[in-house]
């Protein structure tokens, strides 16, 4: 077994699903606070759980800005 693999199945951290200004998801450690610019959405669990979770809401990866100015280029003028 390689010394990922094994780190990846030793992995016993509670972490919890994070989101920033921008609506982009990322899993950080649930017993710290949360990182600057970014909040809790109220998931949490095991890596492979939060990373499911990430999967099945984060649908868009554009920026939340970057949306907003394509549907503002959308509109009629």
């Amino acid at each position: 077994m390689c010394a990922e693999q094994q780190r990846r199945e030793e992995d016993n951290t509670s972490y919890k699903v994070v989101m920033n200004a921008e609506e982009q998801y990322s899993i950080w450690p649930a017993d710290r606070d949360d990182p600057a610019g970014w909040k809790s959405v109220g998931k949490s669990g095991s890596k492979s759980e939060c990373l499911r979770y990430i999967q099945e809401v984060w649908t868009d990866m554009r920026p939340l800005s970057l949306r907003k100015k394509m549907e503002e280029m959308e509109q009629p003028q």
